[in-house]
């Protein structure tokens, strides 16, 4: 049977890196398995039990899970109903010398709640670069747009001008937040180790008769071995599920940032003053041939949609255990944990590629400034003839007459904003017409924003360089991403 016979995540199948995926494939998954079950006897060996050279030998020579192990496994577990023997099977026909020794003292999930752990930190190790790289690109691009003014936005109106990088600005300190987060519960994790059936290390005190020196020594070597910095103190059966919810709670809100980020994009595509990549031969439409729809954008937005919520199943696995633990997080956990990652690899991968191809049209947003900026430059013509010996308060009346009069002319009549020209025909104001031309420069009106935009993105001991530095590397060598649809 064809893969194109049966479902197949279209996480994987369109959209997630091949480094992601691999990562989270069932033969990754298996070969880890071996790979535990190696060093727990390497290290149960330097502890005085009794396993042979030519066991470790055998084990170390059949890590990598093969075909023919799939099948032996399937069979196995279709008999057991146990996932983890199965597997203690299969490898014990590859590495018989080994076969009486493997698991020893161990309970499954020494190797599925480890694996997990491990699947955790290296895929948090493909994201955080990611991510790095994706703000990086938006600061050079908020860098180089920092001087063109564009209207501000607030309550869907148009409000004081700010700059193009200055927009970009804002999307960088949410993404920054995310990197904060993301290297903290990467930086918190640790390793379950050899704990027991219920975490009380039972098993590992009956088999090395009660020193519990030489447990400690046991988890010691291990996580030296798996590179973790240590274990939890506590744990049950499992590691705390709450573990998973800190991660995934991370990759969630990097999923609520790239709906935001691209919900601004699309907006502003629609009024034709910012665009993401369109590519020579692409089409925006089966039936309107003239549309450059923001594909890309739209798809972030909508893997972001289920990232940003697919910490909820998480959040219900964690709190509903039973004591030292219940089987009911096994088969969520097989679904929730990979997807997140895949999710949070495809929304990177595809920001990472919008963000290296924005398209600006100054033009265009001159032009949308330009009919918004005689509304926002009454203030700045009102304190002039203030300051010239005019009346406040009369000075705010004419103004506000004639905005009503140039907004009917806009909105009734469809014609341009005509306020400036009323205001100079109107002889309250004869005192600063002539200054009145000099007043609608867009650059009075945009504030500290070039400012905010160099100091926060490009400026060596500024935020964004600081947070980038551990990056430096990747960022040098990194492409940007490629599509595949």
């Amino acid at each position: 049977m064809s893969g194109n016979d049966t479902y197949q995540t279209p996480l994987a199948s369109r959209y997630a890196s091949s480094e992601m995926k691999t990562l989270f494939s069932a033969r990754t998954r298996s070969s880890t398995w071996r790979q535990l079950w190696v060093w727990l006897a390497e290290a149960e060996r330097e502890l005085g039990l009794p396993i042979s050279e030519e066991a470790i030998t055998q084990m170390k020579a059949n890590l990598k899970f093969t075909n023919e192990d799939f099948v032996v496994a399937a069979e196995e577990e279709k008999k057991r109903r146990h996932d983890v023997m199965a597997h203690v099977h299969a490898f014990g026909l590859v590495a018989p010398a080994a076969a009486g020794i493997i698991h020893w003292g161990a309970t499954s999930c020494y190797v599925t709640d480890n694996a997990d752990l491990i699947f955790l930190r290296n895929g948090l190790d493909i994201i955080l670069p990611k991510l790095a790289v994706v703000v990086n690109r938006l600061a050079k691009f908020a860098v180089e747009w920092k001087d063109e003014a564009t209207l501000g936005y607030t309550h869907g109106q148009p409000a004081q001008l700010i700059t193009v990088g200055r927009r970009a600005c804002q999307w960088i300190q949410d993404l920054l937040m995310d990197l904060e987060d993301i290297e903290r519960v990467r930086k918190d994790l640790r390793f379950r180790g050899a704990q027991g059936t219920t975490g009380t290390q039972a098993s590992f005190m009956e088999i090395f008769h009660g020193d519990g020196a030489k447990i400690d020594k046991l988890n010691e070597i291990l996580c030296e071995k798996a590179g973790f910095p240590n274990c939890y103190a506590i744990s049950t059966q499992t590691y705390s599920r709450k573990v998973d919810l800190r991660v995934i709670n991370a990759l969630s809100a990097l999923g609520a940032t790239a709906i935001r980020i691209t919900t601004d994009i699309r907006h502003l595509a629609a009024e034709k003053t910012l665009e993401e990549p369109f590519e020579k031969d692409q089409i925006g439409s089966s039936a309107m041939a003239y549309k450059r729809n923001p594909m890309r954008s739209e798809r972030i937005a909508s893997l972001g949609r289920y990232l940003s919520h697919v910490n909820s199943p998480v959040s219900d696995t964690y709190s509903s255990q039973w004591y030292e633990r219940s089987l009911d997080d096994s088969a969520i956990r097989r679904i929730t944990l990979p997807e997140a990652f895949l999710a949070a690899d495809a929304v990177l991968m595809t920001l990472d590629n919008v963000a290296n191809g924005l398209v600006v049209y100054p033009a265009v947003i001159r032009s949308r400034v330009m009919a918004e900026l005689p509304f926002m430059a009454t203030e700045n013509i009102i304190m002039k003839l203030v300051s010239k010996g005019g009346n406040r308060q009369e000075a705010h009346e004419e103004i506000r007459v004639l905005s009503h009069q140039a907004s009917a002319v806009v909105k009734i009549e469809g014609k341009p904003n005509d306020l400036i020209e009323r205001i100079k025909a109107n002889p309250f104001f004869d005192s600063i017409k002539d200054e009145i031309d000099e007043m609608l420069d867009p650059r009075n009106f945009i504030g500290r924003s070039a400012e905010q935009c160099v100091r926060y993105c490009q400026d060596a001991n500024g935020e964004v360089q600081t947070a980038l530095k551990p990056y430096a590397s990747y960022i040098g060598t990194s492409k940007a991403a490629e599509l595949s649809v």
